[in-house]
């Protein structure tokens, strides 16, 4: 059963929420459950929105045509991690076989 009905949820509006907490056998808590609101200043929101600056472009998966090859690029990238991971594998299994104390592994 639960301690906060769905019915109360589901009627809240933007900025409220509830919550229920635990306690501990040597801070007991009476209040265990409660509903609050969120109070936002909107005129200093939109202030501060419009001092920001727009998130730089750091990689851009277009080609030349306007393409999003973004799938690609990620792909190809996989491929050579994956190619990487086996080589360095093979490696290690070379050194290993050819190192006497480690044959044994």
């Amino acid at each position: 059963d639960s301690l906060i009905p769905a019915s109360k949820i589901s009627n809240l509006t933007q900025g409220m929420f509830v919550g229920a907490v635990s306690d501990n056998f040597d801070e007991r808590i009476e209040q265990k459950i409660f509903h609050a609101e969120i109070v936002i200043d909107t005129a200093k929101v939109s202030a501060e929105m419009k001092s920001h600056r727009p998130i730089p472009v750091i990689a851009d998966f277009r080609d030349a045509s306007g393409d999003d090859t973004m799938k690609a690029s990620i792909d190809a990238n996989y491929r050579q991690i994956k190619q990487e991971i086996l080589s360095l594998v093979d490696s290690e299994i070379a050194r290993i076989k050819a190192d006497p104390k480690l044959q044994g592994l």
